[in-house]
């Protein structure tokens, strides 16, 4: 990776505004479009409305805001960034590498069903911001509700089309329009506010404690509907790469926390003063000659909402092919500047089909509420037990200190997780269920290259004591000029492509150097420790690569590095072929460490995987493929 290339961390102050602004734009479009269905939910939970009901309410939402997200993830979690880095996987690497090696594999399984949950929920999020925006239309005229779900679609299409232009370009174009949402949340919870100003009283926590223990059961179903004002909470932190820190607290803190705040409270003191605008509070908020326009910039909010979720399965698809746990993925680097923004086709094109599903099959926010939270509710508590071993094993804190921040932090996430439960009958399945297909492939693919990698030690040669055999015998192989590269082997083993070329062409070329990866805990990997070569002999080098899990490997860029340490020998394109082993993974049963299915599934992601040379950066007229097979 060239060092020309900074993370969001190591940004000047004469960026910031413009990052500020790309965060607004991007990060907070899930969490600042809640409003917009949030308090209709939980009044309809709370079966009716009462001067009790909505102060309670009110009061849960608020400090919910400010517990759940102001204090943990923006305060606290995300001062655990991975090297600039956030989301799930980011914290998982991380807290992996501190916490004691017997734990290591629990952490990343964990880690692992964090991401696949994240993933579930991040289907929902496109699906019921647009829709909830759309049906304020219906506001306007009754007869457009046959047109919700067709213009939803429509506007859903645009976004996953925008997608390949890149988080920063997208960042640009949206921050403006967020920050006029915003201020807009802010003016119409003001008017209702200076209307109805008892509302206040509910910044009291009283109020939300009366509510809980004046009727727990009610409470605890409610609780499942306060949390939809929380659910970009986990985006937020997973966004985290592509603007850094800083701008994210700054945006958080000075815009988008009060207007919620404003919001939220002027609601509560509309449908207390006019009972009937429960079906719609958001909407009717708004003046008459307003609705119009507001409806618009709902909409054109919602669209950005999606986008957080959308960048941030992004970032972590990125993470976990390089960590291991997903098969080759193309990922298009969307800007010179910021490593963080990426764009993924396979994962836009996977989200998307998913979306349409949800708007069809549910065809409303109502029915897609029931069905959203109850994954990223469950990602939120784990991403709390992983920092754990964060604040225990890498700040150092006393078990005194970790336990006063921990315990509470981790009470509140398995509170909103079991008040989620009671939604998966009615539509949560389907965050769960494509959550827990995720994981199943993430975890397939990393046990399966785990015993491929095992096989090959058990299989090949030797690499050190093949080399000294062959070429310093009494009959060396025949040697041509130019350079042989083998990428994508295992550390100290013979690649089975560099065999495959004694074979069937039984020549050596003059250079020849055998290139095993590794993908430290770490996002970026500096170039002065990437590359550590190892001469053998007989113009063959063993080069161990390390790289960090948000770096795509790139050979030619490694090989200039790889030259600066081998004497007398200059990459050279066209001197240089590329040598790749295109195995083929059979699934044969006999393994002891996989079930048959699973050899199965890992041998069917192993075919469909992107091709090597596409995922090195390998000038295709320089490549070599030579097949094998690895029987599992």
């Amino acid at each position: 990776m060239s060092s020309s290339v900074t993370s969001p961390s190591s940004q000047t102050a004469n960026t910031a505004p413009s990052l500020v602004l790309g965060a607004i734009g991007v990060v907070f479009g899930d969490i600042g479009t809640s409003p917009l269905y949030t308090l209709r939910e939980c009044l309809k939970a709370a079966g009716g409305i009462s001067q009790p009901n909505v102060f309670g309410i009110v009061s849960l939402i608020l400090w919910s805001i400010i517990v759940v997200v102001t204090l943990k993830y923006v305060s606290f979690v995300m001062r655990a960034d991975n090297d600039g880095e956030g989301g799930i996987l980011a914290l998982t690497a991380l807290a992996s590498r501190v916490a004691p090696a017997r734990l290591s594999q629990v952490l990343l399984t964990l880690g692992v069903f964090g991401a696949a949950m994240f993933y579930g929920d991040s289907m929902i999020t496109p699906a019921i911001s647009v829709i909830s925006a759309v049906e304020g239309v219906t506001l306007v005229d009754p007869k457009l509700t046959a047109w919700i779900v067709p213009i939803s679609l429509v506007i859903l299409t645009g976004l996953f089309k925008l997608q390949k232009r890149g988080t920063g370009t997208v960042g640009k174009v949206f921050g403006p329009v967020m920050i006029v949402w915003f201020i807009t949340l802010a003016a119409l919870g003001l008017l209702h506010i200076v209307a109805g100003p008892a509302i206040i009283e509910a910044v009291s926590p009283l109020y939300a404690v009366r509510f809980v223990a004046h009727a727990p059961g009610t409470a605890f179903v409610v609780l499942g509907s306060v949390f939809l004002a929380l659910t970009g909470g986990e985006a937020l932190y997973a966004d985290m790469g592509h603007f850094g820190k800083k701008p994210i607290r700054l945006a958080w803190l000075l815009l988008v926390l009060p207007s919620l705040v404003l919001n939220y409270f002027g609601q509560g003191a509309l449908v207390l003063a006019r009972p009937a605008t429960v079906e719609q509070p958001f909407f009717e908020s708004a003046p008459g000659w307003a609705l119009v326009p507001l409806v618009l910039l709902a909409t054109a909010a919602t669209i950005i909402a999606s986008q957080a979720v959308i960048s941030g399965a992004f970032s972590m698809t990125k993470q976990a092919v390089q960590l291991g746990f997903l098969p080759r993925i193309p990922v298009v680097h969307t800007s010179t500047h910021e490593v963080g923004q990426v764009y993924v086709p396979f994962i836009n094109v996977s989200l998307y089909a998913a979306v349409v599903f949800l708007v069809v099959f549910f065809k409303s926010s109502d029915n897609l509420a029931a069905a959203y939270g109850i994954a990223v509710a469950s990602t939120m508590l784990l991403t709390t037990l992983l920092m754990y071993f964060i604040t225990h094993s890498l700040w150092n804190w006393k078990p005194l200190a970790t336990f006063v921040v921990i315990g509470p932090l981790a009470l509140v996430d398995a509170v909103f997780v079991s008040s989620n439960v009671s939604k998966v009958l009615d539509g949560g399945w389907f965050p769960l269920l494509a959550g827990g297909v995720l994981f199943t492939i993430m975890t397939t693919w990393h046990r399966g290259r785990e015993v491929v990698v095992e096989r090959m030690k058990t299989d090949n040669i030797p690499l050190a004591g093949l080399i000294k055999s062959l070429c310093g015998g009494s009959h060396p192989p025949p040697r041509v000029d130019g350079t042989a590269v083998f990428p994508g082997g295992v550390a100290g083993m013979t690649p089975s492509a560099f065999m495959h070329n004694l074979k069937h062409n039984r020549v050596m070329h003059g250079i020849n150097i055998f290139m095993a990866g590794m993908t430290d805990n770490v996002p970026h990997v500096h170039d002065e420790q990437k590359v550590t070569v190892e001469d053998m002999g007989y113009g063959c080098y063993s080069v161990t690569v390390r790289n960090g899990f948000m770096e795509i490997p790139n050979v030619p860029a490694i090989l200039l590095l790889v030259a600066k340490k081998i004497p007398d020998w200059q990459y050279e394109p066209a001197d240089t072929s590329f040598f790749l082993a295109r195995d083929t993974v059979l699934a044969t049963g006999e393994s002891k460490a996989m079930a048959l299915w699973r050899e199965k599934l890992f041998a069917f992601l192993g075919r469909n995987a992107a091709q090597a040379a596409e995922y090195y950066s390998l000038p295709a007229n320089r490549v070599v493929e030579l097949g094998g097979q690895i029987n599992l």
